[in-house]
């Protein structure tokens, strides 16, 4: 039996008030869906510093990660990814669309009504659990 090729990915929660920044995926695989920004773990990298790494090359921006809040797995045919989402708790520079064909800063609850990859969709309830502002 194959042994199964699995793909670390770390992705951003970025917000600004009570909104948070998605990027819409450019020409290639899932062209066009809205992502939350970030990317693949290269060898030698921590999950942070691969985050960091990312939303430099992606958003041009320097970022502060905060804390883990969510990790999951999911497969793409015989492709599974490891999605681990992190806070970012402060950045300097605006983000810009470097890799993404558009940027937009959307309210939570109109993540539903976008086209999402599979694998975040599956766990939409769970982000938005996450995304909830929190309690006074």
């Amino acid at each position: 039996m194959k042994r199964p090729i699995w793909i670390p990915v770390v992705t951003a929660i970025i917000r600004k008030g009570d909104m948070v920044l998605l990027g819409q995926r450019p020409e290639g695989n899932l062209a066009g869906q809205w992502e939350f920004p970030g990317g693949k773990i290269e060898i030698g990298e921590s999950p942070e510093k691969a985050l960091r790494r990312e939303l430099s090359e992606e958003l041009g921006i320097e970022a502060e990660i905060g804390s883990l809040r969510l990790a999951h797995t999911h497969h793409y045919g015989d492709r599974g990814i490891v999605m681990i989402f992190y806070d970012v708790l402060f950045w300097k520079g605006e983000p810009k669309s470097v890799h993404h064909t558009e940027l937009a800063w959307v309210r939570p609850e109109d993540i539903i009504k976008m086209e999402i990859p599979e694998a975040n969709r599956i766990i939409l309830p769970k982000i938005l659990e996450i995304l909830k502002p929190p309690a006074h």
